[in-house]
């Protein structure tokens, strides 16, 4: 009678509450539309349609699909044999009768992912037997006790990944999820959303379930804390931020002093543009830098033929050059992105398309690498083998809980190959033994001479004099150089420069929101960040950094390897940037690098870009022919084409060093049309590995038939995500004021009803 009663409480109780909705089997029909939202009358429907009632959380047996309800014990799931078979467990969810909206009910059953850290298993037994009793008697579980299973970092973010995907290789999540909503007064944390959105398997690579980060976006752990992390973040970038002075410097004919201007103005503006970033574009924390994919054009327009024999003034002329390039490439991006058109072409940019193009960036470079690191080995070659014992052999040693030497290998290792080779200049290793340092290698008479005085400007820490010409206050301002020259042939380069660079932004915005699992920015978010980014460049330009202002695309490594992903530890650091930027002297220490050092460290820099490139590929089936052909033949022909254009040589090849005879090209390349411009703008762009390999790749992937599952296609997120749930993507949204200037552009994701600062 007891039993009776209770059985008949419970229904009751249901009936009061509304549908429950449980666990679902895979061979369901799905009850959820194929949308990125969930329509209530859709919801609705389904339950009312199938009077699906379910009484338990959890999956039920892999057999006939029914919506009745269960009415005999023996029935219902097993809930002992679930727990031992170790299966995913899915929230329990009502449908509110009113609204007709799912609301959490917190989970009755979750997986315990506690085993063997000394927890009795007959206690665990015993709390599910108390949970199924409470079920059974239609009492409601309170959502405080389960909240532990959600928040697992205790600042109210709520990740759940559901079900196995059978193989043994780890959780993938499901195609159908049901999307868990915080309830009001839970905190300012975010939601993590898991699943596939469109309906499509998810295997493809979509949202993995990350490692948990020891620093939040929005978390604020403390004002030290925040130095700290702000300072590696930058820190473990210093291949990126300070060594492309110290090759186009040099080589555009500039003097030490100039080396340390450069980079006091490339710490200035990558603090700048890294601000403008954390606030008004993506808001990821991602550093925004002085990028290598504007390196190579650089290099090809500082080598054209009217500057080789151009002894005065030769730095200025190139640099204001560089300058009036970087400014219309930037506009055309900025163009791209707040006119919205990035939202379209979006549909056009795949995995397949990204990793080759930004691998190709990485390979253009070693015609450069090496042979400028070989010139002295007995540094470069310690420099090379340390970076990789640091990263590879002793990435998992941790010092005070911090692995130091995966985070810190670039600086660490120049540090210490730094301070040797001011032992051995000190020492008297490389002296010049009776030959002029001062003369140019071209004017020494004596072969010995010319040889080892070259040699020895690679090698000895003491060539610079920047410390003694170097002001200790110096702010950099805008048109320091002068005024920018425009010229056709140049700007027609950096127009596809800069679609490169966005392509490589975009990947790096994906993989990003994964990293730091968040759900994918919306094209509207995307456009809004690539038009921030052509402005940057803007600044890059006007303040003449010699390259573009873009994403660095190592930042990924950063966060993954530093668990670090905090908006305001990277502004932080941006401001330390900015402080450094003021104080000459510190320029100036960063110039007196020997060039072999600094070309070594490049050399891992460039392979890590490589590296991070093809990882890419992730998201997509790599092992179809399909994309192996296409990823193949992309970084095939982005190599051999321009090497077939640099077989031209110049005419005048004894003025330029082997390593840099690739980048002459566009002068001496075999287009010859008549036009001038023309031909310096298409031989130049032929020579530039990154752009043959996109033109290839997005063309290849655009026209050879394959699935969606098959290309990895971006799933972004919709602007209808943020109508129905603004706080869904409110980790993207400008601060208040700022959003209420960009109002009226819906299409750059600034359309919400209510903004998180």
């Amino acid at each position: 009678m007891e039993g009776g009663s209770s059985s008949e409480t419970g229904e009751k109780v249901d009936k009061q509450k509304g549908l429950k909705l449980g666990s679902v089997l895979p061979n369901i029909e799905p009850f959820m539309p194929r949308k990125n939202f969930y329509d209530p009358r859709e919801l609705r429907s389904w339950a009312k349609k199938t009077g699906f009632v379910s009484t338990f959380s959890g999956e039920t047996d892999r057999g006939s699909v029914s919506g009745r309800n269960v009415e005999n014990e023996s029935e219902k799931l097993d809930l002992e044999k679930v727990i031992e078979k170790k299966e995913s467990l899915s929230p329990k969810i009502e449908i509110d009768p009113i609204l007709g909206r799912t609301r959490n009910r917190g989970v009755e059953i979750e997986q315990d992912l506690r085993v063997g850290n000394g927890r009795n298993r007959n206690e665990r037994d015993g709390e599910i037997r108390d949970e199924n009793q409470r079920n059974r008697a239609g009492l409601e579980p309170k959502n405080e006790e389960r909240r532990d299973g959600l928040n697992g970092a205790g600042n109210g973010n709520a990740n759940v990944a559901v079900a196995g995907n059978g193989n043994g290789n780890g959780v993938q999540p499901a195609a159908q999820v049901t999307e868990l909503k915080k309830e009001d007064g839970e905190g300012d944390g975010e939601m993590g959303f898991l699943g596939n959105p469109d309906g499509e398997d998810p295997s493809y690579g979509g949202w993995h379930r990350s490692p948990k980060m020891k620093c939040g976006l929005r978390e604020n752990p403390g004002f030290v804390p925040l130095i700290y992390y702000g300072l590696q973040h930058f820190l473990s970038l210093a291949g990126s931020l300070i060594f492309i002075p110290l090759i186009i410097v040099p080589i555009m004919g500039g003097s030490d002093k100039d080396t340390a201007t450069v980079i006091s103005t490339m710490l200035l503006v990558s603090g700048i543009t890294t601000i403008l970033n954390s606030f008004l574009g993506t808001r990821l924390p991602l550093v925004q830098g002085s990028s290598f994919v504007y390196l190579a054009p650089a290099l090809a327009i500082m080598n054209s033929r009217e500057y080789r024999n151009l002894t005065e003034h030769r730095f200025r002329h190139i640099m204001r050059e560089i300058q009036g390039a970087i400014i219309v490439g930037s506009i055309c991006q900025s163009i791209l992105g707040f006119s919205g058109l990035m939202s379209y072409l979006l549909r056009l940019i795949n995995p397949v398309v990204v990793a080759p193009t930004v691998a190709a960036v990485g390979l253009a470079f070693f015609s450069y690498g090496f042979p400028q690191a070989g010139s002295c080995v007995e540094i470069s070659l310690p420099q090379i083998v340390l970076v990789l014992i640091f990263t590879l052999y002793l990435r998992g040693i941790s010092i005070f809980g911090h692995k130091v030497f995966r985070i810190y290998a670039v600086p660490l290792s120049a540090i210490i190959i730094w301070a040797y080779a001011f032992f051995l200049t000190a020492g008297g290793a490389y002296n010049f033994k009776g030959c002029d340092p001062d003369i140019p290698s071209s004017n020494i008479l004596i072969d010995a001479c010319r040889k080892h005085a070259y040699t020895m400007k690679h090698c000895r820490t003491d060539v610079s004099n920047a410390m003694r010409t170097a002001a200790w206050v110096r702010i950099p301002y805008p048109l320091q150089w002068g005024i920018p020259i425009f010229r056709m042939r140049t700007s027609i380069i950096m127009v596809f420069v800069s679609l490169v660079a966005s392509v490589d932004s975009v990947g790096t915005y994906h993989s990003a929101s994964v990293v730091i699992n968040l759900k994918p920015p919306t094209p509207g978010i995307v456009s809004r960040a690539i038009g921030l980014e052509g402005f940057c460049s803007l600044l890059a330009g006007l303040w003449g950094s010699g390259t573009g202002s873009t994403t660095l695309t190592e930042n990924l490594h950063t966060i993954s390897v530093t668990k670090v992903a905090n908006r305001r530890a990277v502004v932080f650091g941006a401001l330390f940037m900015i402080f450094f930027s003021f104080i000459g002297k510190v320029g100036a220490i960063l110039a007196s690098i020997p060039l072999a050092l600094a070309a070594a460290i490049l050399c891992f820099t460039w392979a890590l870009i490589v590296a991070l490139g093809l990882s890419t590929l992730q998201y997509t089936q790599t092992a179809s022919f399909r994309n192996i052909m296409i990823v193949g033949a992309s970084l095939f022909l982005g190599l051999s084409i321009p090497a077939y254009v640099q077989q031209y040589q110049p005419e005048s090849s004894l003025i330029l060093p082997s390593y840099l005879i690739p980048y002459s090209a566009a002068s001496d390349g075999p287009v010859h049309t008549g036009s001038a411009d023309f031909d310096f703008a298409f031989n130049a762009l032929l020579s530039l590995n990154m752009v043959v390999t996109l033109v290839v790749a997005f063309v290849l992937d655009n026209t050879v038939p394959g699935s969606r599952q098959e290309r990895g296609v971006y799933l972004w997120s919709r602007t209808d995500d943020i109508m129905t749930d603004p706080s869904s993507l409110s980790d993207y949204t400008p601060p208040s004021k700022v959003a209420r200037f960009f109002r009226w552009a819906k299409c750059l994701g600034c359309s919400l009803h209510r903004w998180e600062p």
